[in-house]
């Protein structure tokens, strides 16, 4: 089983690990607009991957990068965050903690897939599959420079930005 803390050996169902091309998506926002990994390319991007919107830890988690946020932007990275709910379900939950970074919808779960973030989970002794907290930072190059596998939301948020060059 990986953790946290096993971040830069990490390697996913989908395979990934830091060296890696992270795989290209096309996902629409909060913002309305449809967004492609690429359209990104030259700066850092910390792509964090979570349950649902307006649940207490991916709550925690989305404020915690927000209250993070001009910190991250200081290191020139990017924050986006992606879960399964709908677009309008992303625009309510950023206007409602004042998020201030992008969120993409992601109905289908094809993208976390893609990233090893969706898979069986065991919670309470039931197994189920579901989308599986995670964070990737993608390089300028749109490599993987960290992945972050089965988060716990306490702490996170500024171990990952203790990770990012700048």
């Amino acid at each position: 089983m990986m953790t946290e803390s096993a971040e830069s050996e990490a390697t996913g169902k989908a395979g990934l690990k830091v060296g890696a091309a992270a795989p290209e998506f096309e996902l629409h926002g909060d913002d309305g607009k449809l967004h492609r990994l690429s359209e990104f390319r030259g700066r850092t991007v910390v792509l964090y991957f979570y349950p649902r919107d307006n649940t207490p830890g991916c709550t925690q988690e989305s404020c915690n990068f927000r209250d993070h946020s001009a910190a991250y932007a200081e290191k020139g990275a990017v924050v986006i965050g992606i879960s399964p709910d709908s677009v309008a379900s992303h625009q309510k939950f950023k206007e409602k903690f004042a998020l201030n970074f992008l969120l993409l919808a992601d109905p289908g779960a094809q993208v976390a897939a893609r990233y090893g973030a969706w898979g069986e989970k065991n919670m309470y002794g039931k197994k189920s599959m579901g989308l599986i907290r995670s964070t990737f930072v993608i390089g300028g190059d749109g490599r993987l420079t960290a992945v972050y596998r089965q988060v716990k939301v306490a702490g996170h948020v500024q171990k990952v930005l203790g990770g990012l060059a700048g």
